[in-house]
């Protein structure tokens, strides 16, 4: 589903790439961030159940992240995309590209926003441990405040994304 976060949203090739690599980055984000939380908070490696609760998770319901995912990839647009296509000289077709370039920058936000613990904790509680939080609201604002302070950008409900 194509959606417009700001006027000139309109590139839509590098929105197609970038729903096309949702599950597959999200997926990623969770193992890193579980694998984040391992080392920050049990270092030496016990198990306990909070621990093996982490550990077994497996992604089966991504669909509580789609909201973080789409908001980034808004952000990204937003900040660094262009609407006119530009030629690609080394034989890759604009969708490749994009999805290349999308997938390198989704990755180096990421790791920097496992370095905060509570982005980790905010990615835990809409995941693994949603069935028990009932506030998931909660943690999307939380997430979408992380973002506003990273990025510079605060999204509107109706009117999209703007500057700060």
């Amino acid at each position: 589903m194509i959606r417009k976060f700001f006027p000139l949203d309109k590139n839509y090739l590098l929105e197609e790439a970038q729903l096309a690599l949702q599950a597959t980055l999200l997926t990623r984000l969770i193992e890193q961030v579980k694998w984040e939380f391992e080392q920050r908070a049990n270092p030496l490696g016990l198990t306990d159940g909070f621990t093996l609760k982490i550990r077994a998770y497996r992604c089966q319901n991504l669909k509580p992240l789609y909201n973080f995912y789409q908001n980034m990839a808004a952000v990204y647009r937003f900040k660094y995309s262009d609407n006119q296509l530009e030629f690609v000289w080394d034989g890759r077709d604009h969708q490749e590209k994009y999805k290349a370039e999308w997938a390198s920058t989704f990755q180096e936000w990421t790791d920097e926003f496992c370095k905060q613990e509570l982005f980790v904790q905010a990615v835990l509680d809409l995941t693994v441990f949603l069935p028990d939080n009932r506030h998931a609201d909660l943690v999307e604002n939380r997430m979408n405040n992380f973002m506003l302070r990273q990025f510079g950008v605060k999204l509107h409900k109706t009117k999209g994304l703007a500057a700060m």
